[in-house]
């Protein structure tokens, strides 16, 4: 750690701990730490006011970005240089959405081009009659684009597309089930084109084709992919291949062709308003300094409670519907970014880095884990997000419930409640933030999935971590490969569960 930085932390951990019932006290609070961005897709408002952060917290984590480099990072980032250091890679994603080095942007225009046309084309019916597309990839090949489809293809998809990562069969003969052969199309996604899941998944799909009486199966196969060359050898005409540049992560990847299924099942003019909501965040971390970046904001308040509380969990609680996949995305997101032990130079990291995140849809958590939230020995910051427009035709007292519980929980857990008895009183003083959208569309969850990614990276700066390698995943695929191959001697419990499943 520089001396800076190890200054900054120094002063951060000797602030006074305030409660939020004497932040409140001051009639400035909400105005300093609740903001309204306007977006394309309306307004949202940002609220951090029920969190434990007050002036002096502001002004010192200002202070550990500037010695962390934040700016100059980001400005890295932005330009397309390598900070992708332990694989030498830049991080592009942004140019995806046209706002990073000019090149790139222009290769990124360019790919987007011939994957509308092949969108387009589907659409015409110019490859034959299509109602269903199977999506098969795992990870970030997979998550963001279930999470958007969920989202925002509920009601008049083009084309139904149904989504499959795990390599267990029963997901996809669930897909099977629910497609016709003749009018369905296969989509996969995998950033080097051998990824195992993937793969197994692909030929189990093809077999599936052709078993009911498709002729060309290859013919229907879309192939999304850093690696071109990899999917015309595996048989897919290069007219259908789909690439993406080397530089865009799987986790941060949806910008790119592996956007395809949501492109294909919301059409592409809706897909350009998802690329332009994530634009306008990506403008707004490029050019907002301080606390008025809303990204750097929401890291200083991750660090706060992971770093000088010891909040080892993260939790957000989507009270829509249509998000009920978001905390899922967010897993992969922040834990695979920034769930590290080591510095950029290669020493242990200086404290705890990515806590373990968390969440579900409300109203229906409040039935489940809300207990421990309120009442609870564990102090966990929650995130809650909301849309002020439902997404639904019924009575609007459906929706005004809906937001009554969202903002009571949050309510509640700061106000707490005294009691006689024990078991019925609520301690209080503990953390929320609220992400309230105007409406939830294209460009307001384009907006909302940059901001995350923009806060990952922003947290991955300030603890000098690379947020964008992953080398943690690898090992037990090693294992798994080495298991299947035969031959090697593992544990005595391996071993022996190995023996009773029949593997070996």
């Amino acid at each position: 750690m520089s001396d800076a930085v190890s200054a900054a932390w120094q002063v951060l951990q000797a602030l006074p701990k305030p409660t939020l019932k004497d932040l409140f006290a001051d009639p400035a609070r909400l105005a300093a730490w609740s903001t309204r961005l306007d977006l394309p897709g309306g307004a949202v408002r940002f609220d951090w006011s029920k969190m434990h952060l007050d002036a002096a917290h502001g002004t010192a984590f200002v202070q550990l970005a500037e010695a962390a480099g934040f700016a100059e990072r980001r400005g890295a980032m932005f330009g397309g240089e390598p900070i992708n250091q332990t694989e030498g890679r830049a991080v592009e994603h942004t140019a995806l959405r046209g706002v990073g080095r000019e090149t790139s942007v222009e290769e990124a225009h360019a790919l987007h081009l011939r994957m509308k046309s092949l969108v387009d084309a589907i659409h015409a019916g110019l490859l034959g009659e299509v109602k269903h597309l199977i999506h098969i990839g795992i990870g970030g090949s997979a998550l963001g684009p279930a999470l958007a489809i969920d989202a925002l293809a509920r009601d008049e998809a083009k084309v139904q597309v149904h989504v499959v990562s795990n390599i267990d069969g029963c997901a996809l003969e669930a897909a099977f089930r629910a497609c016709d052969p003749a009018t369905t199309l296969i989509a996969v996604a995998s950033k080097t084109f051998t990824t195992t899941e993937t793969m197994t998944n692909a030929r189990s799909a093809l077999d599936w084709l052709a078993t009911n009486g498709v002729a060309d199966p290859y013919g229907r196969v879309v192939a999304l992919t850093a690696y071109p060359d990899k999917a015309v050898e595996w048989g897919v005409d290069e007219t259908r291949v789909l690439p993406f540049g080397e530089s865009v992560g799987g986790r941060y990847s949806l910008w790119s062709s592996i956007g395809f299924p949501v492109a294909l099942a919301l059409g592409w003019e809706e897909f350009a308003e998802f690329l332009e909501g994530a634009a306008a965040m990506d403008r707004h971390f490029l050019e907002a300094q301080g606390l008025a970046n809303l990204p750097l904001r929401a890291a200083f308040a991750d660090l706060y409670y992971t770093r000088l509380r010891q909040c080892q969990t993260r939790a957000c609680f989507a009270y829509d519907e249509r998000l009920r996949l978001l905390p899922s995305y967010l897993q992969q997101l922040e834990m695979e970014s920034n769930g590290k032990s080591v510095k950029l130079d290669g020493t242990p990291a200086d404290g705890p880095t990515a806590p373990i995140t968390w969440g579900g849809v409300g109203t229906d958590a409040q039935h489940a884990v809300f207990q421990l939230l309120h009442q609870g020995t564990n102090l966990v910051p929650v995130d809650f997000i909301a849309a002020i427009i439902p997404g639904d035709s019924l009575d609007p007292a459906h929706h005004h419930n809906l937001l009554a519980n969202c903002f009571a929980q949050g309510a509640a857990l700061m106000a707490g409640k005294e009691a006689k008895d024990p078991a019925r009183a609520y301690p209080g003083d503990r953390p929320s933030a609220t992400i309230l959208c105007e409406d939830l569309n294209p460009a307001t969850l384009g907006a909302l999935i940059a901001f995350h990614e923009h806060r990952t990276f922003a947290a991955g700066v300030l603890m000098q971590i690379n947020s964008f390698d992953q080398f943690g995943v690898e090992l037990g695929k090693e294992i798994a490969k080495a298991i299947l191959s035969g031959g090697t001697v593992f544990d005595a419990s391996t071993e022996a569960l190995l023996a009773e499943a029949g593997i070996k």
